[in-house]
């Protein structure tokens, strides 16, 4: 279900506006976030080794929130949508709702912060 996924530096893995269907897992490298305001690029943070990215817009189901770049060679295990819906199906209704909520509100809370 899961595969692998390699970058060179400065390949995009996720623009903002895309919809989402994956989520991923750094194995390793660097990868930049980035949103744009007008002609400006705003650089949001930055991704690194054992973390997740594009988890926000594949729980939510809403559109990407940023652009997502490599910054170095990157490693990326890529979970699909179906990975997730198992996971949902073999455990309690409630941990969705739960899981589904919290990306609402972090969501929620990201648009109030002004760039």
């Amino acid at each position: 279900m899961a595969k692998q996924v390699f970058l060179v530096p400065n390949q995009i893995l996720l623009r903002e506006g895309e919809h989402s269907n994956s989520m991923y897992w750094v194995q390793s490298g660097q990868l930049l976030v980035t949103k744009q305001r007008g002609n400006d690029e705003i650089v949001l943070g930055h991704i690194y080794s054992g973390e997740l990215v594009g988890e926000i817009s594949f729980l939510d189901q809403e559109a990407r929130s940023a652009t997502v770049k490599a910054v170095t060679g990157c490693e990326l295990i890529e979970i699909p949508q179906e990975t997730i819906d198992g996971i949902f199906k073999s455990h309690p209704k409630w941990l969705e709702i739960l899981v589904k909520t919290l990306a609402e509100r972090l969501r929620k809370a990201n648009a109030r912060i002004k760039i």
